[in-house]
């Protein structure tokens, strides 16, 4: 989970929560600098900061947190080998400073205003200053950090600017669809479907994803496409698909991907200007066959370019791609032919 999602448990959820957020690392660590998770009354559990090893020691802090009101800070050294207070499943081997903080009062409503910043696609930075004394924060959202806290070391001080969940936009709601929005929601994107195809538009086939209803010009000025996006054509639908890039010649967005051959692509984008970002055939070139392992390589492209992965893609590899000649609905094609 990203703090995304731990900003929409904080709205939604009404049981008592503790905010743990990973703020120093040294050495290796599961997660990264910023990461946090969010640890409940009643031992439910959001997200996560380590492999498992560290969340039923961190439910004893959050209930004390939750007892005091009061801001705490635990570190965690797995850096000695020969340390056996932690087991051989550490995985770890670093020095992590934890801060648990209880999410109340102004904290509680700067994760409710960061939440709906979050769906308006908009990044936020947080600022904390802590009083250790008093076991206090003070937190101010959406402000830059002056000179002096910038300057000021870790425990005093504690900035993060956090990113929006990139929002994914499958135009086509087809069986293929159904994988690729569960693995892409899993691996941290907003997911929102688009089709013309009513029967498919269901909340059961696309659990938790956006549902948008209607022909192109009609969902394109829906979506309010972003220079962040995501967009996967794969409605396997020509004329649909075409009305469709030329709407988006306008929009700037982070990819585009289109499902079928490179030669299908060519005859979609004929006349119309596509940016750079054009990804065709789309996912990487893993050998994939059949719907789910072809949304696993969609997903693995979209979380690399996320990364700011360059891809390359292995000379030789092949691609799957829908097939109307095929009697089993695919067929196998040498990957950029």
């Amino acid at each position: 989970m990203e703090m995304a999602d731990l900003c929409a448990a904080v709205v939604n959820s009404p049981e008592r929560k503790v905010l743990a957020t990973v703020v120093y690392i040294d050495g290796h660590a599961y997660r990264k600098e910023g990461a946090s998770m969010l640890l409940g009354e009643r031992g439910s559990i959001w997200g996560s900061i380590s492999p498992g090893c560290m969340e039923s020691d961190l439910l004893g802090w959050a209930e004390a947190v939750l007892s005091t009101g009061k801001v705490e800070r635990v570190p965690y050294d797995m850096r000695p080998e020969d340390d056996l207070s932690w087991g051989e499943n550490i995985g770890c081997g670093g020095l992590l400073h934890i801060v648990l903080e209880p999410v109340t009062g102004k904290l509680e409503q700067v994760m409710q205003q960061m939440h709906y910043c979050f769906l308006e696609g908009q990044q936020v930075m947080l600022t904390r200053r802590y009083d250790w004394d008093n076991g206090t924060a003070e937190y101010v959202l959406g402000k830059a950090v002056s000179p002096q806290e910038a300057a000021a070391p870790w425990p005093v001080v504690y900035f993060h600017t956090y990113e929006p969940k990139p929002r994914l936009i499958l135009v086509g709601a087809g069986e293929d669809a159904v994988p690729v929005s569960r693995l892409a929601a899993g691996a941290g994107f907003r997911v929102t479907v688009a089709d013309w195809r009513e029967a498919l538009m269901t909340a059961e086939r696309f659990p938790g994803a956006e549902l948008v209803y209607g022909f192109p010009s009609e969902i394109f000025a829906l979506l309010n496409i972003r220079s962040s996006d995501y967009v996967l054509l794969m409605s396997h639908q020509f004329q649909r698909e075409k009305e469709f890039l030329a709407l988006l010649q306008a929009a700037e967005y982070a990819y585009l991907g289109i499902m079928g051959s490179k030669d299908r692509t060519t005859r979609l984008t004929e006349g119309l200007i596509i940016t750079a970002n054009l990804h065709s055939p789309v996912g990487l070139a893993i050998g994939a066959d059949g719907p789910e392992e072809i949304a696993v390589s969609i997903t693995a492209e979209l979380i690399a370019l996320r990364r700011g992965k360059q891809l390359e893609q292995p000379k030789g590899g092949a691609r799957y791609e829908r097939s109307r000649n095929s009697a089993r609905g695919w067929t196998k094609r040498a990957h950029g032919t």
